[in-house]
């Protein structure tokens, strides 16, 4: 059949909502997972292939020109279909934590609340104490997959803030669905550039990322393992970054 790049109407029409995934041929692991309609789940290679080869791309986009580069399709999986809205965004929240491989820059609309949890981490959560924030902080929701990683890595860039606002915060929590896993004390906020956070793959247009170190521990004590106040908890929320002030 050849390669596609769109759906008939009628196809469409019996699509609805659907979530899928774009996998990288080479080796097999899904890089991106997403929710649309109609043709959504081709515009990324149309945005690749209309690019300039100097355009500055993200991890997404560098990934499908590689593929294309080495000869070979990006796949394509419509992984459930049919659906309405809601129930999409909460499937398509449920495949970003299941496949830490993706290059989503945020997780889904439901991840941060409802997000991949273990037995002992349930219990927490539902029997947390509240957490009484009386810091200026900024509050950023890290996905399942940042927590194998060092949380601080996870957490520190590259988020799309106000870089005024961000240094006026004396805090950063850690967040992963809806309990303060970590506490850091920015001392610099950076442009998310190659040069200030090395691990980065592209330099990023508008987002920022901090240096610092772990609070002090006394300031642990008061907020790590605590749950959030229900006013940072909005279900739905899809932006990681919030602020107490």
């Amino acid at each position: 059949m050849g390669n596609i790049s769109f759906f008939p109407n009628e196809v469409i029409e019996e699509l609805k909502y659907y979530v899928y995934r774009l996998i990288d041929p080479r080796n097999g692991e899904t890089f991106y997972v997403g929710k649309g309609k109609g043709n959504r789940v081709f515009s990324h290679i149309e945005l690749a292939n209309s690019m300039d080869k100097f355009d500055e791309l993200n991890d997404k986009l560098q990934n499908i020109r590689e593929i294309h580069l080495s000869g070979l399709e990006v796949i394509h999986i419509i992984h459930r279909h049919g659906m309405d809205e809601e129930i999409a965004f909460a499937v398509e929240a449920a495949l970003i934590d299941a496949y830490p491989s993706a290059k989503n820059i945020v997780g889904g609309k439901y991840s941060n609340e409802y997000g991949p949890m273990n037995s002992k981490e349930i219990i927490r959560k539902y029997k947390a104490e509240v957490a009484e924030i009386s810091h200026k902080v900024i509050i950023i929701n890290i996905n399942a997959s940042g927590l194998e990683r060092k949380i601080y890595e996870a957490t520190r860039y590259a988020w799309k803030l106000n870089k005024s606002r961000a240094e006026k915060a004396e805090y950063v929590f850690a967040v992963s669905n809806g309990i303060i896993r970590e506490v850091f004390k920015p001392t610099k906020w950076l442009k998310a550039t190659k040069a200030n956070f090395p691990n980065l793959n592209v330099d990023t247009e508008n987002r920022y990322g901090f240096e610092g170190n772990k609070a002090e521990c006394e300031i642990r004590q008061l907020y790590v393992g605590r749950i959030l106040p229900s006013e940072y908890r909005k279900k739905g929320a899809a932006n990681p970054i919030k602020y107490s002030y």
